[in-house]
This record gives structure tokens, C-alpha cells and sequence, in this order.
């Protein structure tokens, strides 16, 4: 007499399909919502910390930006006697020497020039000390250098003192107001404002 085999034999086949799967208890739940907030807590921490990073390198940058800004603006007045001297003739070898080293090391830290002649004027680079009318001019342009202009980067330490030539008629024009002036306000030194009506 033979009888049926017992599922759970050791004979058993590996292929044979297991029942279902057992369900998930109460505890198990609870374990992946922890789970799911402490990652969702770990992924905003570090978003936290990555623009903290950010925010420090970036103001660490403006600080050093700033500080080398100080340093060459205290040396213009230097480049300014170096560039005098040059110009009346001195020509020593010592002095040459040092005007390169300077000139050499300013440029190191990112400080460039402002203003060549034959430019176009631009009243955001350059200071117009005298303007000469011209018929055959068809737009100003910075026709000598007087003081020469610096900046590091985007940052104009000192704009260029120039001589402009231009067109006769621009220098009868009057100047735009200043940015933020509303029509009819009164100017420092010409008595209280009244409000406009």
C-alpha cells in the first residue's frame, strides 16, 4: 500500500510553489515608517549642510574679494606716483625695478587698468574732466588719460579721469537725473522737499 507523499518530506521538490506570503504585523509597519522618517530626516540634513557649504565658500570669497579690494586701493596713490615719476623721466634702473615689481605683483592679485585712449567713453568706467565739442566726431571717446582708473574683477576701485572729444551737440545736452529722483523734488542745499500734487 503506498501513501501520498507528505509535502513538507525531505524529498520535497525546490519548484514547488510556497503558500503566501505571511502578512506584514503591525510591528513591521511601524518599523518602515521609522525607517522612512529617518531618511527623509538624513536627506534634509544633508541639503542642509550642502548649502551651508556653499554659503560658506561663497562668503569666504566675498571677504577675500573685499580685503584684496582694500589692500589695492591703499596702493593706488603709489601706482599713481610710480606712473608721475615714469612720465617725468625717471629712469634709474633701482626705480624701474621696483615700479615693474609693483606694477607685476598688483596684477597678481587681480588688479587691472581702466581707461586707454581712443576708447569709447563710459560714464561707468570713466570721469570726464574736460570735453572738447568736435565736428568730426560721431560719439565721445576718451581722447587722454589723465588719472588712470582701476578695478579687481567687476569691482571699479577708481574710475579713469579723461578728456573727452565728442559731438558738439553732447555737450549741450543736460545730464539724465540721478536713478530714484522723482520730477520736482528738491536737491541738497535748495530748501525742504514738498511733496508733488
Amino acid at each position: 500500500m503506498t501513501f501520498p507523499r507528505d509535502p513538507a518530506a525531505p524529498g520535497r521538490s525546490a519548484s514547488a510553489p510556497a503558500g503566501p506570503p505571511p502578512e506584514p504585523s503591525a510591528g513591521t509597519d511601524r518599523l518602515r515608517r521609522r525607517l522612512a522618517e529617518r531618511t527623509a530626516d538624513l536627506k534634509r540634513v544633508k541639503a542642509e549642510y550642502d548649502n551651508y557649504r556653499k554659503r560658506v565658500h561663497r562668503d569666504r570669497l566675498a571677504i577675500r574679494q573685499i580685503a584684496v579690494s582694500n589692500v589695492l586701493t591703499a596702493l593706488l596713490p603709489v601706482l599713481d606716483t610710480v606712473e608721475q615719476a615714469r612720465a617725468h623721466g625717471a629712469d634709474d634702473r633701482a626705480f624701474a625695478l621696483v615700479a615693474d615689481s609693483l606694477r607685476r605683483e598688483t596684477a597678481a592679485l587681480g588688479l587691472l587698468p581702466v581707461g586707454e585712449e581712443g576708447e569709447p567713453f563710459d560714464p561707468r568706467r570713466h570721469e570726464a574732466l574736460v570735453y572738447t565739442p568736435s565736428h568730426d566726431a560721431t560719439a565721445a571717446v576718451c581722447t587722454r588719460v589723465l588719472r588712470r582708473g582701476y578695478r579687481v574683477g567687476d569691482h571699479l576701485l577708481r574710475p579713469a579721469e579723461v578728456a573727452v572729444t565728442g559731438p558738439p551737440n553732447a555737450a549741450a545736452r543736460p545730464a539724465p537725473p540721478p536713478a530714484g529722483r522723482r520730477f520736482g523734488a528738491v536737491g541738497p542745499g535748495q530748501g525742504a522737499a514738498r511733496p508733488l500734487r
